[in-house]
């Protein structure tokens, strides 16, 4: 901040979060709770329940409702997949120079998990709930604040007078189910970025150790799904007399998994 001789202007812009996620995000996000869009992965007839494209909507009416300037916001389903919002953002730089800059994508997704067992007395997981500084409800953070927070920080950067470059945030429907709707809606993204390369992805889908700074994360870990038999016989043998002599299938896939 000091290099940019922007630190007279950091109390300004908190307030001005704190007013924006009171006002204007909160109440959204509450509705955004109740809509019960669990990930195609736990939710077999989805497209028939409608609860993600309701989801959608909803976050895609909040997003065009907001006053930022030169902002064209999408809602686009390809057939049988999942729908995803585009919000587009023109640079606003005062120097002029917004248009040579590279795009900046800010990714999140509005699918949540299902509910997993009984939450505590009194909470529920498609029932918002304030308690003081929290707000409880399933996909809160996981991750529906995602658009609030990317169209947010251009919404007051351009209340106080501060340029950006483009912003293009993309906000899917199927990450909880391993984002397996995505590839196509990103083939569509490039369209719209004209072959530009994106400067900077931020993806606003990991965690903060604690609460009294900002945390990036540069890497999670993955995970990799397998099926893998091992067959040792063809017709199954007394142990009395193969014991010892066949070897266990199990002691395979175990040195195998190590």
């Amino acid at each position: 901040m000091s290099a940019t001789g922007h630190d007279e202007a950091l109390p300004e812009h908190l307030d001005a979060s704190d007013s924006y996620w009171e006002e204007e995000a909160l109440p959204a996000l509450s509705d955004y709770v109740r809509i019960p869009c669990v990930s195609p992965e736990y939710d077999s007839s989805w497209e028939s329940n409608g609860h993600i494209v309701r989801a959608a909507e909803l976050l895609r009416d909040w997003a065009q409702a907001r006053p930022i300037e030169d902002m064209h916001v999408d809602l686009v389903q390809l057939p049988g997949l999942t729908p995803v919002i585009l919000a587009d953002v023109a640079p606003a730089e005062s120097d002029g120079k917004g248009g040579r800059q590279p795009p900046t994508v800010l990714y999140g997704h509005l699918d949540k998990q299902p509910p997993l067992g009984a939450w505590r007395e009194g909470l529920g997981p498609f029932e918002p709930v304030r308690e003081d500084d929290r707000l409880y409800g399933r996909g809160t953070a996981d991750d529906g604040y995602s658009l609030f927070a990317a169209l947010g920080a251009v919404e007051i950067a351009q209340r106080s007078g501060q340029g950006h470059g483009r912003c293009v945030a993309i906000i899917e429907a199927s990450e909880e189910s391993g984002s397996v709707h995505l590839a196509p809606y990103l083939d569509l993204l490039a369209d719209r970025l004209d072959g530009a390369v994106p400067g900077l992805v931020v993806g606003l889908d990991s965690g903060a150790a604690t609460y009294d700074t900002l945390w990036s994360t540069s890497s999670l870990r993955g995970i990799v799904t397998a099926t893998v038999s091992v067959a040792v016989l063809s017709e199954g043998v007394h142990s009395g007399g193969g014991g010892g002599l066949v070897p266990d299938s199990f002691r395979i896939l175990r040195a195998l998994l190590s």
